[in-house]
């Protein structure tokens, strides 16, 4: 990434610098106590309800905010790319100024000498990286759809210099990952490195594809969990590069990528894939699932990234901080060799009839199918509901359950579930599956695709059936006690999927079902 060089301008910043510490410096809107944050290229002052952000006089080989009206220009970029963001976050451009009696201001009438990014201080302790533990399904779920909600705001870009410029940090990491032998082994690093040269090339011809349909964009650039906090409740996102259109550059399903590096890495499996879910089914692109084939080589870049980031911190640490840093920048190391490699796909089928518990189990099942981040589920319930427009929630009309209309739900469903399984990714299908030819329809999917399909079909007594269906409330599913009573009539014919007993808890039948996936 290149050493920082420091201008001329770094002393002279010394002044803003002990002015901003300074809680006098913020009149009413101060604070007994100013709190500072630095980073390796700004530092941001943070009083009473206000934040202020200024750019540091380095020039890094990426960065160069050696001048005053480059870090002015920085500024602006920076509240012009994350305003749209978190415009509860970003106020705007403010200079610090020399006034008249030769004192510095906040906004004043003088000349500037330094100029801040204006922001509303928001809880700290709020962001999700502190938060990590308390990220459940429904926060994961918000995740999912604030990731697509900034998705659709983003403006396309020219794919080229990204595409190129991805295939070029391939070889800058090796020479990165080669400056501490202590920590990566030559071995590794070339088997990582030829690893990810193969799935590059691969990918070049649909990442090509996906610029031309706009699907290469102005993105966040650095979306891990540090950089969302919770705001009354709500995931929002800053923070976002504004120094590097390149860096700033990518796919979309790159920039998701990093937000799902970082969620598998610590442990939260099941958030990570709730997060893929949803940000599928909000943008509801078809050719989002050809483009999973990308997926295992993003979320290695995104990995070896943070390897290569945290081991440069070997440079500036204590002796007694070395070690933790290495193991650390190893295990993110050993994250991208997982990620490049990934285990083959699985089509996974789940029928049953209504209130088995088949969409439960989908989802218990999705977060441990390989690769990662889990399966992608397909449920019919959902599909119903896109093909006439309406949201997931929203109840359909007895019309929209016409034969001819399920016939076009169960075509999309293996629609579907052929482009995730022919990305190289796993699939849960998760609808009725009451006629053999819909069952049949998948079987023949999966030997096209020389993949083996693992049918299974759940029973549950009439009884529980009609409990679990009158129990539900804001789900896709418009099955209800006169929907579950008339399917007891239904012929299944031979069933040649493995059958399983869905009365008890889902952790029994989710163990039931893991069994026979192996």
């Amino acid at each position: 990434m290149g050493c920082a060089r420091m201008n001329d301008a770094a002393g002279s910043q010394d002044e803003v610098l002990a002015f901003l510490a300074n809680p006098s410096s913020y009149g009413e809107a101060g604070a007994k106590a100013v709190r500072r944050i630095d980073t390796h290229a700004a530092t941001v002052f943070l009083a009473g309800n206000r934040a202020v952000k200024i750019k540091r006089a380095v020039r890094f080989a990426f960065l160069d905010f050696s001048t005053l009206d480059k870090r002015k220009a920085a500024c602006e970029a920076e509240l012009a790319v994350n305003a749209p963001y978190a415009p509860e976050i970003y106020k705007g451009v403010v200079a610090i100024t020399r006034e008249r009696d030769g004192r510095l201001a906040i906004g004043g009438g003088g000349a500037p000498v330094e100029w801040a990014v204006d922001m509303h201080r928001f809880d700290e302790t709020r962001t999700l990286d502190h938060l990590a533990d308390a990220i459940d399904a429904a926060l994961a779920d918000a995740l999912g759809r604030a990731v697509a909600a900034a998705h659709a705001k983003a403006p396309p870009v020219e794919a080229g210099p990204w595409i190129a410029a991805l295939g070029s940090y391939i070889d800058e990491h090796v020479e990165a990952f080669s400056a501490h032998p202590d920590i990566f082994g030559a071995a590794a690093i070339a088997a990582l490195a030829r690893q990810s040269r193969i799935a590059y090339d691969r990918i070049v011809p649909l990442l090509s594809e996906r610029g031309r349909r706009g699907l290469v964009r102005r993105i966040h650039g650095d979306l891990h969990l540090g950089n969302i906090v919770l705001i009354d409740g709500r995931p929002v996102l800053f923070d976002a590069i504004e120094f590097s259109a390149i860096i700033a550059s990518g796919d979309v399903l790159y920039d998701l990528a990093f937000l799902l590096m970082d969620l598998v890495e610590r442990g939260l499996d099941e958030a990570a894939n709730i997060v893929l879910n949803r940000y599928l089914a909000e943008t509801n692109r078809i050719a989002d699932l050809d483009a999973l084939a990308a997926l295992p080589f993003f979320i290695a870049m995104r990995a070896a990234i943070r390897a290569n980031v945290t081991a440069a911190r070997m440079e500036r640490a204590g002796a007694g901080q070395q070690r933790a840093i290495a193991r650390t920048a190893a295990a993110y190391f050993a994250f991208a060799q997982r990620a490049i490699a990934p285990a083959a796909p699985k089509l996974v089928a789940i029928g049953g009839l209504s209130g088995t518990g088949k969409s439960q189990l989908a989802r218990a099942l999705a977060p441990a199918v390989a690769p990662l981040p889990g399966a992608v589920i397909v449920r019919s319930d959902v599909e119903r509901k896109v093909l006439f427009g309406v949201g997931e929630t929203e109840k359909l009309p007895p019309q929209a359950y016409a034969a001819d209309v399920t016939e076009r739900v169960y075509a999309a469903l293996a629609d579907k579930a052929r482009r995730i399984v022919g990305a190289g990714h796993s699939a849960i299908v998760d609808a009725v599956f009451a006629k053999p030819a819909e069952r049949a329809a998948l079987a023949a999917l999966a030997q096209s695709a020389g993949i083996r399909l693992h049918g299974l079909f759940l029973t549950v007594p009439l009884e529980v059936r009609l409990a679990r269906v009158g129990g539900r409330s804001r789900d896709a599913s418009d099955a209800d006690r006169e929907v579950a009573q008339a399917q007891e009539a239904y012929d299944l014919g031979p069933l040649d999927w493995t059958p399983i007993n869905a009365s008890g808890t889902l952790a029994d039948t989710a163990a039931r079902a893991r069994a026979m996936l192996h």
